[in-house]
C-alpha cells in the first residue's frame, strides 16, 4: 500500500499503460508539520488507499505535476475528503473545466505548506509547465513527466522503450519532451533551481525511486540540457 520513504513521507505506486507500455505512476504523500496531508499526483482512490490516507491524517491539498500528469483522479479526493483543496498546474483549468480549483500552482509555495514543501515551475517546454516539489525535511525532490527513471525492475518492452527515449537508468524527460523545449535557457534555469535544493532522494513521475545519490543522478540525467 503506502511505502514509508522517510519521516512524514510516503509513496504509492499504481500501474499505468501509455501507448502500450507499462510505465507505472508514483503518488507522493507528505504529512505537513501542521498535521494535514499534501498528496502529489493522486492515484485512483481505492477503498484501501482511502483508509490508509485517513490513518495518516486529514487530506488537505491535492496537487498534480502538470496539466498532463497527475490530475485524472482529483475529483475522487474532493468527494471523499471534505475541506480538501485541489491545486491546478498551469493549463489544467482549461483541460479540466469539470473541476473547480482552489489555487494555481507556480514558483512560490503557499505559506500553509512552505515550511515543509518548496516548489519550482519547470518552464521552457512548448506544451506544458510542470511543477517540481521539494520535501525539505527529508531532502526529497518530487517530479512528474520531466523525471522518468526506468530501471531493471521494469518490463522488458518498457526498458527497450526507455533506451530509445533516453531515460533508461537516467533521470530526465523523454525524447519527445526534449524535442519540444522551445526555450532552452528558461528550461535550464528551472533545472538549476531544482539543483539549488539540498536533496539526496528523487521520486520520479514514472519508474523507480532513487533513494540516495539523487542530485548526482539529476545532474547526469540533464547534462545534455545544462550545457
Amino acid at each position: 500500500m503506502l511505502e514509508r520513504r522517510a519521516d512524514r513521507l510516503w509513496t504509492y505506486e499504481e500501474p499505468l499503460r501509455f501507448l502500450g507500455f507499462e510505465i507505472g505512476r508514483i503518488t507522493t504523500v507528505i504529512r505537513l508539520s501542521s498535521g494535514g496531508l499534501f498528496v502529489q499526483s493522486p492515484a485512483e482512490l481505492t477503498p484501501d488507499l482511502r483508509a490508509a490516507l485517513s490513518e495518516l491524517g486529514e487530506v488537505r491539498f491535492v496537487a498534480p505535476a502538470s496539466k498532463l500528469h497527475g490530475h485524472l483522479n482529483m475529483e475522487e479526493y474532493r468527494e471523499a475528503f471534505p475541506g480538501v483543496e485541489l491545486l491546478a498546474a498551469p493549463g489544467l483549468p482549461a483541460r479540466r473545466p469539470d473541476l473547480t480549483f482552489d489555487a494555481l500552482l507556480g514558483d512560490t509555495p503557499d505559506p500553509r505548506w512552505s515550511p515543509d514543501v518548496d516548489q519550482v515551475a519547470v518552464m521552457g517546454n512548448r506544451w506544458l509547465t510542470e511543477i517540481a516539489f521539494f520535501h525539505r525535511p527529508s531532502g526529497t525532490v518530487i517530479l512528474g513527466d520531466v523525471g522518468y527513471h526506468v530501471g531493471r525492475e521494469s518490463p522488458l518492452r518498457t526498458r527497450l522503450m526507455a533506451r530509445t527515449m533516453g531515460v533508461y537508468g537516467r533521470v530526465g524527460p523523454t525524447l519527445d519532451f526534449r524535442l519540444t523545449i522551445r526555450n532552452e535557457a528558461t528550461f535550464r534555469r528551472s533545472i538549476q533551481s531544482i539543483l539549488a535544493w539540498e536533496f539526496d532522494r528523487v521520486i520520479p513521475g514514472h519508474g523507480e525511486v532513487i533513494e540516495t545519490g539523487g542530485k548526482r543522478a539529476v545532474i547526469e540525467g540533464f547534462d545534455r540540457l545544462l550545457d
